[in-house]
């Protein structure tokens, strides 16, 4: 009998290329996909959800083996590479579309991430309260090809150095043991 593991999750800590790229370096991830969602509009273009028009949130969709890198695992990674107390905003990236929210595929994955927003308010890891989100993801929307892998295929990019790199040492520094050989 093979036993599937196989569970996917829907994450918005800012902008997509910075939470892509940490995913896609962790053991257990199988696929990460850009994309778009919570929003009121269908099928939105990246000019549309930069608009603030369309409700959408930058998110990454990953696709992980559960029983190599758990969901819980994975909530704490998102909530060390992204500071989940800021209200539409991360760093310079500012607008709603830049939101904290965790887009849920299951009761389970619900539970755990309202639990896990408890655990580490009641351990104070962070001065500010999180004003992270938590959803049932109703419909997600693939970003345009040159968000997806967008860190990797243009490491060089200003951006990529100042803001997307320092969150890929962070994860290499705090979570070494779950990195990709």
């Amino acid at each position: 009998m093979i036993m599937d593991n196989s569970e996917t999750t829907t994450l918005a800590g800012g902008c997509f290329w910075c939470v892509e790229a940490v995913f896609l370096r962790v053991e257990g991830v199988k696929k990460v996909t850009s994309g778009y969602t919570g929003g009121i509009l269908k099928n939105p273009t990246y000019e549309e959800v930069c608009s603030e028009s369309t409700g959408h949130a930058e998110a990454v969709q990953i696709a992980f083996e559960s029983n190599v890198i758990s969901f819980e695992e994975i909530l704490d990674i998102f909530f060390t590479i992204h500071d989940p107390t800021t209200l539409n905003y991360q760093g310079y990236d500012v607008g709603t579309r830049y939101r904290s929210a965790i887009f849920t595929h299951s009761q389970f994955q619900y539970i755990k991430a309202k639990e896990k927003i408890q655990e580490i308010e009641t351990a104070r890891i962070w001065a500010n309260p999180i004003v992270t989100e938590v959803n049932e993801l109703s419909v997600f929307f693939v970003a345009e090809g040159y968000h997806q892998n967008y860190f990797d295929n243009n490491i060089n990019q200003p951006y990529c150095q100042i803001v997307v790199s320092p969150k890929i040492t962070k994860l290499n520094q705090k979570f070494k043991h779950k990195l990709k050989n």
